[in-house]
């Protein structure tokens, strides 16, 4: 093993060191991105995905190259996405066009350039934090896919004040109401927690408390302490057995949360510009602190 120091720079994220805190920023590689789709000096867009339903996979024109350069272009957004949660519900619904984009795909793509260039400079920002409890949210877009009506679900986990861990991602298979939507994001997000205290435990730094999970959908909140098994959910079995049992050994206890505090909803849908702004802070993602100290 070889001591190289302070961290500085690590696979493309630069982490700066600001005595209190350390924040990890993609500037430059975002910079890249931009002058690869020559959108260097284009016009900013305040959200990087708007509030109308998703894109169908037939809407608009197949596009002139067979999408070589949307392929490169979303591909290059997926890296950035490392520092930039803020993206990652609107990276996602582009890459679910990748085989057969069109026109308006490239738009949505473009959007989200628009976006980055208006907010170059934002990185995510750690700080101590006295609270090492593990906190989850999760939500879920029920039947939101107007080509395949499967769900988006999505996740973003704290460990204090610090965002470790998010997803967005489309649910493999179809959900017959929203509360087995919401329930299967649960279950999604129940699996990263345990991940995450297993990690802690082999770190010597395990959890002392249960870790929270919050849900805006009382259905699937009750399913996780109902020891009643229903008909209509025989076939998401395996997921509420699961849940169940984290809950029961005293693992993971689920709680409800407003709809207007449900930061997951970033991952989920396509926010109005000031609850998306909001939701964004939450995730830490912001500008890098000011710097105060002189040189003398």
């Amino acid at each position: 093993m070889k001591d190289l120091g302070n961290l500085s720079y690590f696979l493309g994220i630069a982490v700066t060191n600001h005595g209190s805190s350390l924040f990890l920023s993609q500037e430059k590689y975002a910079r890249e991105i931009l002058a690869k789709a020559g959108m260097e000096h284009c016009n900013k867009s305040a959200t990087p995905v708007d509030t109308q339903p998703k894109l169908s996979s037939t809407t608009g024109t197949p596009l002139a190259d067979g999408g070589t350069e949307y392929r490169q272009l979303a591909g290059a957004l997926q890296y950035l996405t490392f520092t930039r949660p803020d993206i990652s519900y609107a990276v996602q619904q582009i890459c679910v066009h990748m085989h057969s984009p069109t026109t308006d795909h490239m738009n949505a793509l473009k959007r989200i350039l628009r976006y980055v260039q208006g907010t170059i400079s934002h990185g995510l920002t750690i700080t101590p934090s006295v609270s090492t409890s593990l906190v989850a949210f999760t939500d879920a877009d029920w039947g939101g896919c107007p080509d395949t009506r499967r769900s988006t679900s999505g996740y973003c986990v704290y460990m204090g004040d610090n965002l470790l861990s998010w997803s967005s991602k489309r649910q493999p298979t179809l959900s017959r109401s929203s509360a087995e939507a919401e329930y299967r994001g649960v279950a999604n997000v129940v699996s990263e927690v345990c991940w995450l205290r297993n990690l802690l435990l082999e770190l010597n730094h395990p959890p002392v408390r249960a870790s929270i999970v919050y849900c805006d959908n009382v259905s699937a909140i009750y399913l996780t302490g109902n020891p009643v098994q229903h008909q209509r959910t025989k076939h998401i079995e395996m997921d509420i057995h699961f849940v169940r049992e984290k809950v029961a050994r005293g693992q993971i206890r689920v709680l409800h949360v407003p709809s207007r505090y449900q930061v997951a909803d970033i991952f989920t849908k396509g926010l109005p510009r000031a609850l998306f702004d909001d939701f964004r802070s939450s995730l830490n993602v912001r500008e890098p602190p000011v710097s105060t100290a002189g040189v003398y």
